[in-house]
């Protein structure tokens, strides 16, 4: 009997600690654009963090360890919309800050992406979409001469303003967030 009692309860416990971290978990979805400019692909390790306006973030540190396109996929690469997919902490809606980053390694350092697509959805929330146009290379060589960039429009959800090519948002579509005006396009 003691054996009986003592499986159920390890059983109840185990589901009960399944379910509580798994409702606090979301599913985020990305869609990676490379650029189809000369050189534009890389095999660099390229980290992405999420974040919302209460400044809660997701980290993905290994990008393709998300890859959805098969393990022999060849991700990053010149023209391509790379798909990827996985779990961590749910944090709010929408998605308004993103931090994509190269480790500059491999012999094609250089990477220029295009624009990014993000998803979110978990149990008992609202799916979310913000689609971040990053038009920009992430290399030490070519100009901006940064392996990092992070656009932000936290700040203007709190305004409720679109300024010109900085953000625009529809009630119905989705969230997205362009870079300010005067960047150019490299």
């Amino acid at each position: 009997m003691w054996s009986h009692c003592f499986s159920s309860i390890f059983l109840l416990s185990a589901l009960l600690t399944f379910t509580a971290a798994s409702s606090d978990e979301c599913v985020y979805t990305m869609y990676v654009e490379t650029g189809s400019v000369i050189k534009a692909g890389t095999d660099s390790k390229i980290s992405i963090a999420l974040g919302d306006s209460n400044n809660k973030s997701v980290s993905i540190p290994n990008l393709k360890d998300w890859g959805l396109m098969g393990r022999k996929h060849d991700y990053f690469e010149r023209g391509n919309l790379d798909i990827f997919s996985g779990r961590g902490p749910c944090i709010g809606h929408p998605i308004c800050r993103i931090n994509v980053t190269s480790d500059g390694s491999g012999s094609h350092h250089g990477w220029y992406c295009d624009n990014i697509q993000v998803t979110s959805s978990g149990p008992y929330r609202g799916c979310s979409q913000s689609i971040f146009h990053v038009d920009q290379w992430l290399a030490s060589d070519a100009p901006p001469y940064q392996l990092s960039v992070v656009l932000d429009a936290c700040g203007l959800l709190a305004q409720s303003t679109n300024g010109p090519n900085l953000l625009a948002q529809s009630t119905n579509g989705p969230f997205i967030v362009r870079k300010p005006v005067g960047s150019a396009r490299q």
